[in-house]
């Protein structure tokens, strides 16, 4: 069993920057690939970024390409999402996920996921 603990969310203004943090349990973190969803109120929960167990490899949705990062620290067990100029259409729940699967298509997918953290709310105002 792993249990995810995001933080980090919080109330920025359009332009600003915040950068949330997910904590893994265990001593197997550096077995799974991480990425970050979202979801907006009335929508379904999409896809954000990924990162592979290595870290060498990222993935990102096209609304959010240039703007987040996604970075892991396999030694704190830690996976971080670094979201600058932020856009009020950014605000939403973002959950912090872990995948047995690394493929490029897997990570990029809800269904690809065994674990899911509790959430972090994040509001852009304009």
């Amino acid at each position: 069993q792993v249990q995810l603990v995001e933080s980090g969310g919080g109330l920025v203004q359009a332009g600003g920057s915040l950068r949330l943090s997910c904590a893994a349990s265990g001593r197997t973190f550096s077995g799974y690939a991480m990425g970050w969803f979202r979801q907006a109120p009335g929508k379904e929960r999409e896809f954000v970024a990924a990162i592979r167990r290595s870290g060498a490899v990222t993935y990102y949705a096209d609304s959010v390409k240039g703007r987040f990062t996604i970075s892991r620290d396999n030694a704190k067990n830690t996976v971080y999402l670094q979201m600058n100029s932020l856009k009020p259409e950014d605000t939403a729940v973002y959950y912090c996920a872990a995948a047995s699967g690394s493929s490029g298509y897997v990570v990029q997918r809800r269904s690809g996921y065994d674990y899911w953290g509790q959430g972090t709310q994040v509001t852009v105002s304009s």
